[in-house]
């Protein structure tokens, strides 16, 4: 078994010293934020370095250098496009990323100027994304955690985490929301996907969302998945104005619920005596889920699932 690798500045440095010679001279120094799935640091002032933190991320790197060089001139804005990718070395097992630096902070909700506007423009980016030919696309799999396949992959961890919450979240409104998400089941063509629609992957500029960035989840098929933003940023009109936006339809709302509720149970289960501060989050997603669902009950039914 490969231990978890210390990722700091003098692994980085010494990394791009001896494969990117050209670029040895620059500096290198650790971003603001610099995620979980993957350790991010400046280079210079143009390019960041990505290093996967674990193996399971690991799988990722391939199909982004494979990938989003083909997506990037299809989008209506920026992603991530790599410069170079490195090899296992310095006590580094894994490959690892070059990326160009792009602007912007993360979509904390202070920093945009109108959510629904901002829902609105998400919408549109994964309509584009949507559109773009699958062909030959990486489907689900171990690479992005079986985003964009069927939820019953997930169906002994939700349920689970569901009695293991009795008494602390509504279980019967739960246990309801998973079992619609589940019959809801997709028979779509597949189309392209990011995989984790989140503030911390969007990018912000004046106010408006200005980059998509981190598709290490992405792949083609369902994406249903990247409805989550729905219940974990929007709410109110922001969330009518990113369902009006998508040619999502009940079913596929439906199963959006389910991913954002499986993630949601699974974190509050996990992180319950741990990190209050997540579990706190994720109770609100829950919340915001089963309310959601009560909502659309109460509704006149005049769509069909």
């Amino acid at each position: 078994m490969v231990s978890k690798p210390n990722i700091d500045i003098t692994l980085v440095s010494r990394l791009i010293a001896t494969q990117f010679p050209k670029w040895k001279d620059l500096p290198v120094r650790p971003v603001a934020s610099g995620g979980w799935d993957n350790r991010t640091f400046h280079l210079g002032g143009e390019m960041t370095v990505r290093l996967p933190s674990v193996a399971a991320y690991s799988l990722q790197v391939e199909k982004e250098h494979r990938w989003l060089p083909r997506l990037a001139p299809l989008l209506p804005l920026p992603i991530p496009v790599p410069l170079a990718m490195g090899v296992p070395a310095e006590s580094y097992p894994w490959h690892w990323s070059v990326y160009r630096w792009i602007e912007g902070e993360t979509a904390e909700r202070e920093r945009i100027a109108s959510l629904p506007q901002f829902a609105t423009d998400l919408a549109a980016f994964l309509v584009a994304l949507q559109r773009i030919d699958a062909t030959g696309g990486p489907a689900p799999g171990q690479h992005n955690f079986f985003r964009g396949g069927a939820l019953s992959v997930y169906d002994g961890e939700a349920r689970q985490a569901i009695a293991a919450l009795d008494g602390k979240i509504d279980t019967a409104a739960a246990s309801a929301v998973w079992e619609a998400a589940l019959a809801a089941q997709w028979h779509g063509a597949p189309v392209w996907f990011h995989g984790d629609v989140s503030w911390g992957n969007l990018l912000v500029r004046q106010g408006r969302l200005s980059a998509v960035i981190d598709f290490g989840t992405s792949g083609v098929g369902d994406p249903a998945c990247d409805l989550a933003i729905a219940w974990t940023l929007f709410e109110g009109k922001s969330r009518e104005a990113f369902r009006a936006g998508l040619p999502a339809d009940e079913a596929m709302w439906a199963r959006g619920r389910g991913w954002t509720l499986w993630k949601a149970l699974i974190t509050v289960a996990g992180q319950i005596d741990a990190n209050p501060v997540e579990v706190e989050k994720s109770c609100h997603v829950i919340d915001e889920v089963l309310a959601d669902r009560a909502r659309e009950r109460e509704a006149p039914n005049d769509k069909p699932l």
